[in-house]
């Protein structure tokens, strides 16, 4: 059995919505759904009549009001569901959930942005840290772990169209990228390279500059997995023909066996 996952950083839940979330997601048929950046408290959506029934949904929103906040939509009940672990989101922000399922467990995370004057920098990479010991300690413990969002961080030259002139700023520093290294040399797979070895493939776009025009962007979204399990990925995805944010979708399809 073949499921389809698929990570989006929505930009506000609420917005994505009135620009036809639901129906996007009936379009793309995915069987588990992770946005970042939901902005909001499940009590503050109105599900409408063209809400897709067939989804469980989980919130871990953000306490501070339209900030933030990560939900997981899925077809099948997890058998576990950790709303904010403690080791990798431990401040309210609404960073994480993880769901647990018999065949994998699935971390849905919104990395911290660094932030243009670097104020947030120090936060990131704390959290950088953190998030890699708890990802280790799952795998250490036997489950097979697949985790995807928004890094916050283009890893190399080729997945940002810019690199030269954005070498200064938060989201290519090296120090960013040294830990996505780290993350790679620790076992960690970037599922988009195993299948695509091109430049051009971008998930983040500045809207304020049309940047999507051009495809002047940076590839920022991620699904990551254990390499002891990658064989089982049989596709990884980003669809950048589907609106309604300043992010698209990314994805992979994954062999259950």
């Amino acid at each position: 059995m073949t499921i389809k996952i698929i990570s989006w950083n929505v930009a506000g839940i609420r917005a994505g919505i009135r620009k036809g979330l639901w129906q996007k997601m009936r379009e793309i048929g995915a069987d588990v759904y992770c946005f970042q950046e939901a902005k909001a408290k499940p009590e503050q959506i109105e599900m409408g009549l063209d809400y897709p029934t067939e989804y469980k949904n989980y919130w871990n929103p953000a306490e501070k009001a339209g900030y933030s906040g990560v939900v997981t939509f899925c077809k099948d009940e997890p058998k576990t569901v950790i709303v904010g672990d403690k080791d990798n989101d431990w401040d309210g922000e609404g960073r994480v959930i993880i769901t647990k399922f018999d065949e994998f467990t699935l971390l849905n995370v919104y990395f911290p942005n660094g932030k243009r004057d670097k104020g947030r920098l120090k936060y990131k990479m704390d959290f950088y840290e953190y998030f890699l010991k708890n990802i280790n300690k799952l795998r250490e413990n036997g489950e097979k772990v697949i985790f995807c969002g928004d890094v916050n961080t283009a890893h190399a030259e080729i997945d940002l169209a810019r690199p030269k002139e954005n070498s200064k700023t938060s989201g290519f520093l090296e120090i960013e990228r040294a830990w996505m290294d780290k993350l790679i040399k620790n076992g960690w797979v970037d599922t988009f390279r195993m299948f695509n070895k091109d430049g051009g493939n971008y998930s983040w776009w500045d809207q304020f500059t049309r940047a999507k025009e051009r495809n002047v962007g940076w590839r920022i979204d991620y699904f990551f997995v254990d390499e002891t399990i990658k064989d089982q990925i049989k596709s990884a995805f980003i669809m950048p023909e589907i609106e309604g944010s300043d992010h698209c979708p990314v994805g992979i399809e994954i062999d259950l066996g």
